[in-house]
């Protein structure tokens, strides 16, 4: 009589260990659901961050449009200047008293090209003399004639570092068909020329 209570309770406790292995296998599978969720989520994160570096890093590097027919010049990069030694030179003037002393900077590209410019810098200094030389005071004076100046200068200079350039002091000797012609825009290594000082006597 006593063996049957014995039988009858073991049956009861299979049915508590089942409720256990459910609850522990659900919680199991809502723990890995939570973990697997907050993974992409993070994921996901980290993948758009890396998109948005990505979509603003090609653009720092694009170059401006303008820049086709200009130097190319990065704006986050420092202004190269390379300051010449000051120039005498006697101008074209009759009676040859007259005389200009200039104090002339180089704005270039890229460092570089001040390295080059450094390198022929022998060859530069006897190219702006003498395009200088064959000006009058009245020419270095005017407006117009240190523009012109400049622009000679920046020609020679691009023509020294072997660029293919219109040789300013003859232009006004061409026939217009011609110069209109021969004026295409190229980039060229010299950004801009500076007078620092410009004096004529």
């Amino acid at each position: 009589m006593s063996a049957k209570p014995a039988e009858e309770a073991a049956p009861a406790e299979k049915p508590k260990s089942k409720k256990m292995l459910i609850i522990i296998v659900a919680a199991v599978l809502v723990l890995a659901i939570a973990g697997g969720g907050a993974f992409f989520m993070m994921k996901k994160k980290a993948h758009d961050e890396e998109g948005a570096d990505g979509e603003h890093a090609p653009a720092a590097e694009k170059p401006k449009p303008a820049a086709v027919a200009k130097p190319k010049l990065d704006p986050k990069a420092p202004p190269v200047y390379l300051p010449m030694d000051n120039l005498v030179v006697n101008l074209a003037d009759p009676g040859g008293g007259r005389f200009a002393q200039l104090a002339i900077t180089l704005q270039l590209d890229d460092p570089k090209t001040a390295e080059l410019v450094k390198l022929h810098m022998p060859s530069v200094r006897n190219s702006v003399l003498m395009a200088a030389s064959k000006r009058t005071a009245d020419e270095m004076l005017a407006p117009a004639g240190k523009e012109k100046l400049a622009r000679s200068i920046t020609n020679l200079v691009s023509a020294t570092l072997g660029y293919d350039v219109d040789d300013e002091d003859d232009e006004d000797e061409q026939p217009a068909t011609k110069k209109k012609k021969k004026r295409v825009q190229i980039a060229l290594p010299v950004v801009a020329v500076l007078f620092t000082s410009f004096i004529v006597q």
